[in-house]
């Protein structure tokens, strides 16, 4: 996948030592398999934990009372550290820091172009820091270290540095008015925003998060995940580092509750929530009780991938199986439900069992590993639950669908045909490595079929008829449609869902919208009446060249 955001690049500046990898690392592996063809740092597979408690004020800080919780490696089910767990009277203490920090002159005053500076400075440190930083996220969240090294530290820092570059460009308009008025508008921030992150895409979600909140001048309350709260932490860290005046970001880790916190705050004015549909209609709902704080949510998705008779089986094939099985099949825009023309259903099945049978499921820390375990116990058990529930309902199990060794969250990569729409696996948002595979006849059918569910985040068409493609794409109802390629983001695209899938945009100039609001003034300017075009009786369509002459005004009709 190479993409403006998500992209792999041959050369990196990292920390020295640098390891080219070889077949003689890959553990084993076919010889005449690819291994990883880039220079990258051997991992560190428990990389010391720096930052546990809460970041407030510019200080880290225990929660009331002291409670913690244990936030675990996936791949190994052990405990890596005890973390402070912020309660409703600590996400209090951070919204006042931020209010407070909003209100400051060394950050509301700040020029614009001094905030894209520091911003700037902050893209820097996670660049420097960036070797750290994919041990840590790999981790804590099971994710394959070559891809936080090469795909989530590099959009991170991609995504800031995006905003950092607006900040000095965001500007009103001045507008016409009839009458003697002068009206002008200024974009404002919100004030304090409150961030809750998910714990699939931790750095990305946060930097999709962060960086328009803090290029439109606001002050921000983050809540990581329960199960990923490290590498938002060492990010707190590292704006610190930066110069970031205090109070300007704030992280408070913990659960449900403590994002309720947030979200039913009175001084919090905007909430980005990414999550399930369920806990987003408890944000909206929350929200609304408050203050009707502004309210941004990136939801489920159960995301249609269509491949057209014309497509090129095998490239279409190998995009299919990334769609789906991308980060352990834990991501809101997997392409769930393949949809394969029945002139190619049969060749199309076999090579993709194929391929999800060659997919090494392995520690996240070897370099060869392309998918590592699920997040936590509850998830892997409701992701096995879900494979049997299909298998129960008729689908044919192609591959798969059991645990994968005896240590770690793991399972294996699972692949069903002869799919039908009515299944459990084929309405519910599953998350995990599982691929569904439905035959279809007709352009009309599918677009229908893909179109029924309540969800609409993204999709996919694959087809070398670029005509049909684009007919697709406007037929389809998801906030973004992928042609001939799959997950392919950039910081410069708006990314985000319809239906229940969700409401408002995360990336792009559209981002900027929903950290800021619009205010208008309007001024009455006298001076303009002097010279000012006299209306008279005219039709709609035209004017006589003397109705339009600028006359004084005790000129006109003998006044």
């Amino acid at each position: 996948m190479s993409t403006s955001v998500i992209e792999q690049k041959a050369v990196e500046n990292v920390a020295d030592p640098l390891q080219e990898s070889s077949n003689s690392q890959c553990g084993g592996k076919d010889p005449a398999a690819a291994c990883v063809p880039w220079p990258i740092p051997p991992p560190n597979p428990s990389p010391e934990v720096k930052y546990t408690k809460l970041f407030i004020n510019n200080e880290w800080v225990d929660s009331e009372g002291g409670k913690t919780f244990p936030t675990k490696c996936p791949s190994t089910e052990k405990i890596t550290a005890d973390v402070s767990l912020a309660s409703d009277a600590d996400v209090d203490k951070a919204v006042q820091a931020a209010k407070r920090a909003f209100a400051a002159a060394s950050w509301r005053r700040m020029d614009a172009s001094d905030r894209g500076a520091l911003m700037n400075k902050l893209a820097d440190k996670i660049d420097e820091n960036k070797y750290y930083l994919a041990c840590l996220e790999s981790m804590d969240s099971g994710k394959p270290y070559t891809h936080t090294f090469f795909m989530d530290t590099l959009g991170i820092s991609k995504i800031i540095r995006y905003y950092a570059g607006w900040t000095d460009k965001i500007h009103g308009k001045t507008l016409p008015m009839d009458g003697e008025y002068l009206s002008y508008t200024k974009v404002l921030p919100l004030g304090v925003c409150g961030l809750i992150v998910p714990w699939n895409m931790p750095l990305i979600s946060l930097a999709m998060k962060l960086g328009p909140a803090l290029c439109c001048g606001n002050t921000v309350v983050v809540k990581p995940s329960e199960y990923t709260p490290l590498s938002t932490l060492f990010v707190a860290s590292l704006a610190q580092e930066a110069g970031f005046p205090a109070g300007v970001i704030n992280v408070v880790p913990g659960a449900g509750k403590t994002g309720a916190a947030i979200a039913a705050h009175k001084d919090v004015n905007k909430v980005s929530f990414t999550g399930s549909v369920k806990v987003g209609r408890l944000i909206e709902e929350a929200a609304t009780k408050s203050n009707l704080k502004k309210v941004s949510l990136e939801l489920s998705g159960n995301n249609p991938n269509i491949i057209l008779p014309d497509a090129d089986v095998d490239v279409a094939v190998e995009q299919a199986h990334q769609a789906v099985f991308m980060n352990q099949g834990q991501m809101c825009t997997a392409g769930s439900r393949t949809f394969v023309h029945e002139d190619i259903y049969e060749e199309f099945v076999a090579k993709s069992v194929a391929r999800a049978s060659r997919r090494v499921v392995t520690s996240p820390f070897e370099l060869f590993c392309e998918q590592g375990p699920q997040i936590s116990q509850d998830h892997f058990d409701r992701i096995l639950n879900l494979i049997q529930t299909g298998i129960k309902e008729g689908a044919k199990l192609e591959c798969g669908g059991y645990r994968h060794g005896e240590k770690g969250l793991y399972i294996q990569p699972t692949v069903f045909s002869d799919v039908k729409d009515h299944m459990t696996i084929a309405k519910e948002e599953i998350f995990g490595p599982v691929q569904c595979i439905f035959k279809f006849s007709t352009l009309n059918e599918v677009i229908q079929r893909a179109n029924d569910t309540p969800y609409g985040l993204v999709a996919g068409v694959f087809t070398n008829d670029i005509t049909t493609a684009f007919e697709v794409a406007n037929e389809l109802e998801n906030g973004t449609v992928w042609i001939n390629c799959f997950n392919a983001f950039a910081a410069q695209t708006p990314f985000g869902g319809c239906k229940i899938s969700g409401k408002g945009k995360e990336m792009g100039k559209a981002a900027i919208n929903e950290y800021s609001d619009t205010k208008t003034v309007t001024v009455k300017v006298p001076q303009l009446a002097k010279a000012r075009p006299v209306a008279r009786e005219y039709s709609s369509t035209s004017l006589h060249n003397d109705e339009l002459s600028c006359q004084e005004p005790n000129a006109v009709n003998g006044i």
